[in-house]
């Protein structure tokens, strides 16, 4: 990719009303256009790194059984009024609509009802289950404020998955399947260090849920952390736990900020009463099926790694979803040599299988160093004539400060 072919710039400012560290970097670097607030569209950048946000979290949810499907998100009334969660006083953040002909419909905010009720299509017998599925769709909430940047928006992509069971103890299986696979998510996103399996309220199913909760500054929520066991609990049902850790019973937690990047809910028989959707057990004898709800925001963890990952300069982007792995620039002397020697390493690099962003533009060296650093690829490498002559080529990491000259032929050992 050349970046003389992108459309966006990079621009030195952010929107005046943008109050967020994520939207600010990821506007300024032509990530996101922000619409209005809490709407943002993805650029092609964006959209590179969106996509590889949601190929990880697509494996780990492959890996433990997961297919995928994609729900609608127009919603009819008859669906969620079972549940009771039709009601403006239940739910608050909807946004309704209806047709031409009075019918009145929704923008799923979630998808346990619709997900419930098709399933009545397709499980009758225990030799169904389990079965787990799950999609990545746009969903809308009616947020009474949207300042988090694209943390907290009123219409996002959620991969929400949902777990079908005989009963309690087959989904308490899966539940820890998933659960690992969460953790594993967020460690090939890159924050997993600082983030923390979180206790929280459980409903009426479970004593508990489970957040997965990352230590930032920009944090909503309070957690506390017991660094024994390396969970954490949420603020919220401290009291409940008469002030210790669920785990070894200790009291030496210290609180954090913390933005939930996930979470997953042990749903019980909630909606599967509440929707008809049973089977028939060995005995013949007529089931509700046990449920459970697991659900990661791509936006909200790619927020999450700008707001953690970044400097005074920009982004800081881990080779997991960078939307390239290597800036290439060119620089100086005769434009001509320059230009060719450059297409060689681009080539070079391109036949490695190695993402580049080749910054071909006509702009002073301080300006494509200064994008460089704002848009965050791990990798800056630079072509001069001055180092054509030498044969060498300068090559830096973004999480470093100085840069090494190194000889044309170790650039794809440093690489890999």
């Amino acid at each position: 990719m050349k970046q003389s072919q992108i459309f966006t710039k990079t621009r030195k400012e952010a929107p005046k009303d943008e109050v967020s560290k994520n939207a600010q970097l990821l506007i300024r670097a032509g990530f996101i256009n922000k619409e209005m607030a809490g709407v943002y569209a993805y650029l092609p950048l964006g959209l590179r790194t969106i996509k590889k946000i949601e190929n990880i979290i697509r494996e780990e949810m492959n890996a433990i059984g997961g297919q995928e499907l994609v729900m609608t998100a127009l919603q009819e009334k008859a669906t969620w009024e079972p549940s009771g969660r039709w009601s403006d006083e239940v739910v608050d953040s909807w946004f309704k609509t209806e047709l031409k002909n009075g019918t009145k419909l929704g923008l799923g905010f979630t998808h346990e009802e619709p997900m419930t009720l098709m399933m009545r299509n397709h499980i009758r017998s225990f030799r169904d289950m389990p079965v787990s599925v799950y999609q990545f769709q746009t969903k809308f909430r009616n947020e009474a404020r949207a300042k988090s940047g694209i943390m907290r928006a009123r219409e996002f992509v959620m991969k929400d998955l949902y777990s079908f069971c005989r009963d309690l103890a087959e989904h308490e299986v899966f539940y820890e399947k998933a659960k690992q696979a969460y953790v594993n998510i967020f460690n090939r996103l890159g924050i997993g260090e600082k983030t923390y399996i979180t206790y929280a309220s459980g409903g009426s199913f479970s004593k508990y849920s489970h957040e997965f909760q990352t230590i930032s500054p920009a944090g909503e929520d309070l957690i506390h952390i017991c660094d024994k066991c390396h969970i954490a609990v949420n603020k919220e049902i401290m009291a409940d736990l008469n002030q210790s850790c669920p785990v070894c019973g200790g009291k030496d937690l210290h609180e954090e900020k913390a933005i939930e990047v996930g979470n997953i809910f042990t749903l019980g028989e909630k909606f599967s009463s509440a929707l008809e959707l049973t089977f028939l057990n060995e005995k013949g004898e007529k089931k509700n099926v046990f449920m459970g709800s697991y659900g990661i925001g791509p936006a909200r963890s790619m927020g999450t790694i700008v707001e953690n990952l970044s400097d005074d300069k920009g982004i800081v982007w881990p080779e997991s979803v960078a939307p390239f792995k290597v800036h290439l620039i060119e620089i100086g002397g005769d434009k001509d040599v320059v230009r060719q020697k450059t297409e060689e390493v681009y080539n070079m690099l391109s036949k490695a299988g190695i993402e580049v962003l080749w910054d071909d533009r006509d702009l002073r060296p301080g300006e494509k160093f200064a994008d460089a650093d704002l848009i965050g690829l791990p990798f800056r490498v630079v072509v001069s004539e001055k180092m054509i002559t030498a044969k060498t080529l300068e090559i830096k990491s973004r999480r470093v400060e100085n840069s090494e000259i190194i000889k044309e032929e170790e650039l794809l050992s440093k690489l890999a």
